[in-house]
């Protein structure tokens, strides 16, 4: 209940790799895990939660990853806020905080300085348009998870399925290299106007991030037109291109239609027995800056 939730002792804080390994070998029982990049919100939170109920210990990182940065993002102004982030962490029952820094994570300088030789993760065969919008950031993110799983061993780890590529990406990747965990994937969590809770909202104003809702209310109509029957894929593309067009504060990065699988790309229609996910990503030109947004939802078999 929430009273119970309101008397959670405050996470363990753990900064380092060797202090954190050998933690981890005195942890009897079953490790959940959730890794994030800080800026805690109530979507990590719902990951918290869900990992408290399943574990005997519960581990959540901040780490800002500076490899799965493209040159052109502003890894500097990524939202900070580690009192904030205690609090939320608390409040869903977190054992420990892992907060280890980029020397440690990247001892050679990998991500931090530029590429300088250090091993990384190319997971193969992921052809969704995230990856080709983004070239490079799946394999800072299978890097860096790599390297967190060797560090924190869990038994499960929590991601939310906003980032549905990534989640693809992380299947694979646990799959095909053997890593003894489940991976957990949780529904998205929202704001009232069907805004998917994420960190870079921050950068919104209110007024922008009221307008942001079109996105998620695009989505819904996209779904409901697939479920009226509609299986034409450049049909589906085209609805969600049109209702997003009439809020002039947005841009369209992509709208992809794709096999939940593996993220490829579906041409001409969609098999109804099969399903599929449709995925976006849009710029809204605020006020301040130019802020990315992502979102998706299934395409359920009919």
């Amino acid at each position: 209940c929430e009273a119970d939730r309101s008397m959670w002792p405050s996470p363990q804080i753990v900064r380092t790799i060797d202090a954190f390994m050998k933690l981890r070998s005195t942890l009897p029982g079953k490790v959940g895990f959730v890794p994030t990049m800080g800026y805690l919100h109530e979507g990590h939170g719902s990951l918290m939660k869900h990992a408290r109920t399943e574990n005997k210990h519960v581990v959540a990182s901040i780490f800002v990853n500076p490899t799965q940065f493209a040159p052109t993002d502003d890894l500097a102004a990524y939202p900070r806020d580690l009192d904030r982030d205690m609090k939320v962490a608390q409040s869903e029952g977190v054992d420990y905080l892992f907060l280890p820094d980029a020397a440690d994570m990247y001892p050679g300088g990998w991500g931090v300085s530029g590429h300088h030789g250090g091993s990384r993760v190319e997971v193969e065969g992921i052809k969704g348009k995230e990856a080709v919008a983004r070239p490079g950031h799946f394999s800072g993110v299978a890097t860096v998870l790599t390297k967190l799983f060797n560090i924190v061993q869990p038994h499960r780890a929590y991601f939310g399925q906003k980032d549905m590529l990534q989640c693809v990406v992380v299947k694979k990747m646990v799959r095909d290299l053997n890593f003894p965990l489940d991976v957990v994937v949780c529904p998205t969590l929202r704001e009232a106007n069907g805004l998917a809770m994420s960190s870079r909202n921050s950068y919104l104003a209110p007024g922008e991030r009221l307008k942001a809702g079109i996105i998620y209310e695009a989505l819904q109509s996209t779904q409901r037109l697939y479920q009226s029957g509609e299986r034409d894929c450049e049909m589906l593309r085209r609805h969600i291109d049109d209702i997003l067009s009439r809020e002039p504060l947005l841009s369209m990065d992509y709208v992809s239609i794709a096999d939940g699988m593996d993220g490829g790309e579906i041409s001409g229609k969609i098999d109804g027995a099969r399903g599929a996910n449709i995925s976006l990503a849009v710029f809204l030109n605020g006020v301040h800056r130019r802020t990315r947004l992502i979102d998706n939802i299934d395409l359920p078999e009919a």
